[in-house]
This record gives C-alpha cells, sequence and structure tokens, in this order.
C-alpha cells in the first residue's frame, strides 16, 4: 500500500449520488471500517486532518491506493 510519513494510506469512499471522498487512514483505520460495511451504521475513522463520521449504509464502494505513485517510464 502506498503509505504516507505517517504510516496512513489513502483511501477513497464512494457515495450513493456519486459523492466520494478521499483520506488517509492507518491500517487500523481502514480494518474498522472493512469491518463495519458488514453491520452498517455510522463509523467514526481518524483522517489525518481530524475526525469523519461516516454513514455505512450510503457506501458503494471504498478503494484503496496499491503502490507508490510514480513518474517515468522505468521498470522497477
Amino acid at each position: 500500500m502506498a503509505k504516507d510519513e505517517g504510516g496512513r494510506e489513502q483511501v477513497t469512499i464512494g457515495f450513493k449520488g456519486g459523492g466520494a471522498l478521499p483520506l488517509r487512514l492507518t491500517a487500523a483505520d481502514r480494518d474498522a471500517l472493512m469491518g463495519a460495511l458488514e453491520k452498517g451504521g455510522w463509523q467514526e475513522l481518524s483522517d489525518a486532518d481530524g475526525t469523519v463520521r461516516i454513514d455505512c449504509s450510503q457506501v458503494v464502494y471504498v478503494r484503496t491506493e496499491s503502490e507508490e505513485q510514480r513518474v517515468g517510464f522505468g521498470v522497477s
């Protein structure tokens, strides 16, 4: 996963109606979100910029970054 210097990774949460919310979450918050999606209801997450409360019944997708962003044409 692509992580910042604080160990947080980019997670984008998509909602019914087309809105999306990009967050920087710890692995623990990401895992808590994934578990809460199965149960529904509200979930509180600690983003790098503050606390966010998500209505899990409105979430249609969760996207996590799989690797570091790179620029160029090299093979790694």
